[in-house]
């Protein structure tokens, strides 16, 4: 699997990618934003983050990461939270912006969405089994 993002700030723009052997969707659509909001390095900026995740989105806009967190980490039904270790990562670069996230239909035209599916696609290639 792979994982892509587009930062852009007034003028600048920068692109990331990887991938992962053995992984989920949901994980490299967490690791996107993990990894975009680790190379902002300013502190306390109003973030906003577009995706096409409902995972990632409604974690953070409807606040399940915080209750989480709250109940150790411990869904409602009192399991743990999956991607325990990814969760935790994205609390700790969250909690130095305000994020804001806006759901995109994913495949659906919106340029920097494509873009990074595109980074995603590039950083999973080399770990594909046979011609691409």
């Amino acid at each position: 699997g792979g994982y892509g993002a587009v930062l852009m700030h007034a003028q600048h723009r920068k692109e990331l990618s990887g991938g992962f052997r053995r992984t989920t969707n949901n994980r490299m659509e967490l690791l996107a934003v993990i990894m975009a909001l680790k190379h902002i390095k300013t502190p306390g900026l109003p973030i906003q983050i577009y995706t096409d995740s409902k995972y990632v989105c409604d974690a953070i806009e409807k606040k399940w990461l915080f209750g989480w967190k709250a109940k150790g980490w411990k869904k409602a039904d009192g399991k743990t939270v999956m991607n325990l270790d990814l969760w935790q990562r994205l609390d700790g670069q969250s909690s130095r912006h305000q994020l804001t996230t806006h759901w995109v239909k994913g495949h659906a035209g919106h340029p920097e969405n494509e873009r990074a599916d595109a980074l995603a696609r590039e950083g999973m290639a080399p770990f594909r089994k046979g011609p691409a």
